[in-house]
């Protein structure tokens, strides 16, 4: 059994020693009387009875009693309603004071009264039986036998007459004695109580209400079994109503909805329990054997119907083993009120290496993910909040000054604006080609310098224990926002070119330390191509408009399983159902809500970070020295050449037209080095990785728009 509490400031000396008790062996030899043991200390072990203490301590706390005495004030107002409509049926008190009053009459006057309408009888028909052989015998006429004949049965019917008649008057008296009785045990506890008022008024108390009081509550009890048989159950009471709730309200629940059958239970594993923030009822149990868990998630509106709440406030969750589930019913809609601050305000740097703070779930505890290894997927209708879920994760990355951010925004938005001056590469223009020409940095570059600081310590992947030992080693974080603008807008090679990149990218992505995230408004699969979003972990759905739209997001089959984000509603922003990697059960979950001034605090701090740590990206080298740095004469030449004809970059910053280097393709200067030599992309980077770049490894391409080096 297993109560939820919250630890207690002041240990329970009392009910250690129960505890200690129930674990201890029996000793050795018995202990001399006279020995005062030593006070023993607590000892960790298994709890026999649930979580200690059985009463919650939050209950003692000024906010246990405020929220006990906001929750009864509430079930009073509503109790007394519901006592108000019930009077006007046959369930009212008054009605059943009248049973009472009429069973007892009834009771009172026994079945003795049968007895005597049967002697009653008896006499009757005996003085009848007597009158005629009376008459017979007073004939003058008949003869002498016939005479005595006559005689006789008049004797033999007089005794049977003067016998009935005993027997009535033994039955009326025996009746008497006994209905005396039982009105005097029916009239006792109306004497006591009169005794007792007598004693309260002698003391000034009223006594006479008392009894009277005593009276009724008497009378109603005994009447309160209507005629047909039925008890008042209150049938209508719902938790809606009354916000408390009861193991048999709970069965009923479950069988209203069509999950259980009329002669079946849930064995409950939890009492039903008020939670210690009091904001909802929790309770665990096992669905009769050989049930699904299934058929209950997928009944979660009947269930939420038979309960009286809104679909929003009500949670099922699968238990640690098929069949088991645990119930949570919120008070309130949960996660309606405002966002409370998030725990990198208080943050001067972060690990990405170790879990971050992504939100807060249904209990009020904080869901914090290991991103490593880790690639995620975030989806849900405008304005649902995608952002501020992403946020979570990139201002986390920003506060790593080690980590590098790739982000690209197909929707050429303004959420990844402030991320710029600290970003590796970044797109705000919804551009394909630079899409294309950032994730083939990646694939090219990044991933394979990462795959050599693995093998050169022996590794297939890139760990937390690497980057404590070898600076080179690090996280990075690529987000596509709205991959299906960057579809739109590209033509069929380029955007199947990306698709290959990017599906490349979190394959093998993932072990050197290259965290993906996809954030999309319709996830489908025009939005994120089905072989990439199937290796995707990590989802987080948030508000959409079917649930074929929240399967796609979490995986065929969960809005049927009740974890359908379409029944979240708008008023609660930011909320979604998070998976967090393979296997794990989905939960509602809030995330961090950060606004602009916030965001802008945080980067200003990540700025300062990365300066500190010389992480910031530097600005863009010119094709010329990119040329020099390769250590070629013919690429001096060429950088000569592109001195003396002054070759001016374009207004973003870019090299001449004639000058850019194509996105799968080679760039001017190396052509000119080796004419009619054939290079394919990995080739191609060679030289590029001998170009000047910024600490920590990273070796840009070219410069281009967006593009820091």
């Amino acid at each position: 059994m297993s109560i939820e509490t919250t630890a207690s400031s002041a240990p329970d000396p009392e009910w250690d020693r129960l505890v200690n008790d129930y674990h201890s062996a029996p000793a050795a030899a018995p202990v001399v009387a006279a020995e005062v043991p030593a006070p023993r200390a607590a000892v960790a072990a298994p709890d026999p009875m649930g979580d200690t203490p059985l009463v919650p301590a939050w209950t003692r706390t000024p906010a246990g009693w405020k929220a006990r005495t906001e929750t009864t004030r509430v079930n009073s107002t509503r109790t007394f309603r519901r006592w108000v409509r019930r009077q006007a049926g046959e369930h009212g008190h008054s009605a059943q004071t009248f049973r009472g009053l009429r069973r007892t009459f009834l009771w009172v006057q026994g079945t003795e009264g049968v007895q005597i309408a049967i002697a009653r009888r008896e006499v009757q028909q005996a003085q009848h039986d007597y009158k005629d052989a009376k008459w017979g015998h007073d004939k003058r006429i008949i003869p002498g036998k016939e005479k005595d004949k006559r005689r006789s049965e008049m004797e033999k019917s007089f005794a049977a007459s003067t016998t009935a008649l005993s027997k009535y008057k033994s039955a009326k008296k025996e009746a008497r004695v006994r209905r005396a009785l039982r009105g005097a045990v029916a009239l006792s506890p109306v004497a006591a109580a009169e005794g007792l008022s007598l004693i309260h008024y002698l003391m000034g108390g009223p006594g006479g209400l008392l009894a009277t009081g005593a009276t009724l509550v008497s009378l109603a009890l005994l009447g309160r079994r209507t005629d047909g048989g039925e008890l008042y159950a209150d049938h209508d009471a719902k938790f809606g109503d009354t916000l408390k709730l009861t193991d048999s309200m709970l069965n009923q629940v479950y069988r209203n909805a069509k999950v259980i059958g009329g002669d079946e239970v849930l064995e409950l594993l939890t009492p039903c329990t008020l939670t210690a923030d009091g904001k909802a009822w929790e309770v665990a149990f096992d669905l009769p054997s050989g049930m699904p868990a299934k058929k209950a998630l997928a009944a979660k509106a009947g269930v939420a119907s038979a309960l009286g709440v809104a679909v929003q406030q009500l949670n099922q969750a699968l238990g640690d083993r098929e069949g088991r589930l645990r119930l949570r019913v919120s008070l309130t809609l949960p996660f309606t009120g405002e966002p409370v601050p998030g725990p990198l305000l208080g943050v001067e740097q972060v690990d990405l290496w170790q879990p971050i703070p992504m939100g807060i779930n249904l209990r009020g505890q904080a869901v914090e993910t290991s991103w490593v290894e880790r690639s995620g997927l975030f989806g849900g209708e405008p304005g649902a909040g995608k952002s501020a879920a992403a946020n979570d994760l990139l201002l986390a990355a920003a506060l790593d000054p080690s980590v590098s951010l790739y982000l690209c925004d197909g929707k050429a938005g303004a959420d990844i604006t402030p991320f710029e001056p600290i970003a590796a590469m970044y797109d705000t223009d919804g551009d394909p080609e630079r899409l294309l020409e950032i994730l083939d940095h990646i694939w090219t570059v990044e991933i394979p310098r990462r795959r050599a600081l693995a093998k050169e310590h022996g590794s297939r992947k890139l760990t937390a224990a690497m980057a404590a030992k070898d600076p080179r080693v690090n996280l990075a974080v690529l987000l596509v926002d709205e991959w299906s603008s960057y579809g739109a807008a590209a033509d069929r090679k380029v955007r199947e070119e990306l698709e290959r990149l990017l599906r490349l990218i979190v394959q093998q992505g993932r072990a050197l330390g290259i965290i993906t995230l996809a954030a999309t408004q319709k996830p489908d699969s025009d939005s994120v191509p089905t072989g990439i979003r199937d290796i995707l972990s990590i989802r987080w759905a948030m508000r959409c408009l079917t649930p074929q739209a929240s399967d796609t997001i979490l995986g065929q089959g969960y809005a049927a399983a009740g974890h359908n984000a379409q029944d979240i509603l708008k008023s609660q922003r930011g909320v979604g159902i998070y998976m967090d990697g393979e296997g794990a059960e989905p939960e509602l979950t809030r995330g961090h809500y950060y606004d602009d001034d916030e965001v802008a605090l945080l980067l200003d701090r990540a700025h300062d970070l990365r300066a500190k740590a010389g992480s910031l990206p530097s600005g863009p080298v010119s094709l010329a020295d990119q040329l020099r740095d390769l250590g070629d004469d013919q690429a001096h030449v060429l950088a000569v050449l592109l001195d003396a004809f002054d070759a001016h970059p374009g207004d973003e910053g870019e090299p001449a037209e004639w000058l850019r280097r194509r996105p799968g393709g080679s760039w001017p200067g190396r052509v000119r080095r080796q004419p009619g030599t054939a290079r394919g992309p990995h080739r191609r980077r060679e030289g590029e990785a001998h170009v000047a770049g910024r600490a920590g490894g990273r070796l840009p391409p070219l410069p281009r728009a967006g593009h820091r080096a």
